[in-house]
């Protein structure tokens, strides 16, 4: 039963990403593609904080399953993230797809250190 929430909230997290996306997109355009980078920023915080609740609180692993590996899994995106840096890239703007790769990196680290240790007081 576990794995079919999964993969419902990981439906339910993919579709969450898309509207998200399209709405950071909306607010102006962006030199760099700043939505993936905010979706992976703000799904590495939650997966944090889902992480720290089962590992402080005694949370249930079984539904930290479902929201950190369905939903955040379906929210969140590598993939397209890697994908976004090889095209800056290709485009001939070097620095945009270093900064983008290694300033989502950075952030989706501090993001998920920051939900564990909110998680821990």
């Amino acid at each position: 039963m576990i794995a079919v929430l999964v993969a419902l909230a990981g439906g339910l997290g993919a579709v969450a990403r898309f509207h998200s996306d399209a709405a950071i997109g909306r607010l102006r355009r962006w030199p760099m593609p700043v939505g993936t980078l905010a979706i992976n920023t703000v799904g590495s915080g939650l997966l944090g904080l889902i992480t720290g609740w089962v590992t402080f609180h005694s949370g249930a692993p079984e539904w930290a399953a479902v929201a950190g590996t369905g939903f955040m899994g379906g929210f969140t995106t590598f993939s397209t993230a890697s994908v976004e840096g090889l095209r800056l890239w290709r485009a001939g703007r070097g620095t945009a797809a270093l900064l983008h790769a290694g300033g989502g990196l950075l952030a989706g680290v501090l993001a998920a250190m920051l939900g564990l240790w909110l998680m821990s007081l």
